[in-house]
């Protein structure tokens, strides 16, 4: 028979009140909270903690309070991962954000869902879908990512767009709900170079 966490990070119906779960519920609730109230100047200290919360990190990743998660543990970051303020994770399900990520202020992923008859849902049982973030992807400030999305490597998704279906690589989308808007082209690259270049001329 399977645990009430087995079944929750597998996508199955799941009761959150299980003691297990509310036992790795306090842990997560300690770390946030230690994370959360930890000092500006003591960047060891919060990237130490971040390590210990998440359950899996790149060397190198930043992130600004005030962090909310469920777990923590659930979350997977890849290297050079950078999330500006108020960022939310509900992990009942896996997150998993690729190497060289950056989310805006007050990113929002998602993966707890809850049935839509009415008598289940107020009955407790509750269940997930994992989220999976590329590689080099900017996620706009507000952003909201729905459960079960995927989202490609090197996009865009603008400022409070809410993502309910999967993006492919290499695209920029926004909106409500959220749609690509085009591709990112060789000319967008020609012309950040070209921006690069003359700041780096300029110093």
């Amino acid at each position: 028979m399977k645990s009430q966490k087995q079944r929750m990070l597998q996508g199955e119906l799941y009761m959150a009140n299980d003691p297990d779960l509310k036992q790795d519920f306090a842990r997560c609730r300690q770390l946030m909270r230690q994370f959360n109230q930890s000092s500006e100047i003591d960047l060891e200290d919060r990237t130490r903690i971040l390590k210990e919360l998440f359950g899996k990190t790149g060397e190198y990743l930043y992130v600004e309070p005030n962090l909310k998660c469920d777990y923590g543990s659930n979350i997977s970051v890849g290297n050079y991962f950078y999330a500006n303020f108020d960022c939310i994770m509900l992990d009942v399900c896996p997150i998993t954000i690729g190497d060289e990520v950056m989310f805006g202020p007050r990113v929002s992923i998602f993966t707890a869902s809850h049935p839509l008859d009415a008598d289940v849902r107020i009955s407790g049982l509750e269940f997930g879908k994992p989220v999976v973030i590329g590689d080099k992807v900017w996620i706009g400030g507000g952003a909201i990512i729905n459960p079960g999305v995927t989202i490609g490597d090197n996009c865009v998704i603008g400022s409070g767009a809410v993502v309910t279906k999967d993006i492919p690589e290499n695209t920029i989308a926004a909106g409500n709900p959220c749609r690509v808007i085009r591709p990112i082209t060789s000319e967008d690259k020609a012309y950040w170079e070209k921006e690069r270049q003359l700041y780096q001329d300029s110093l």
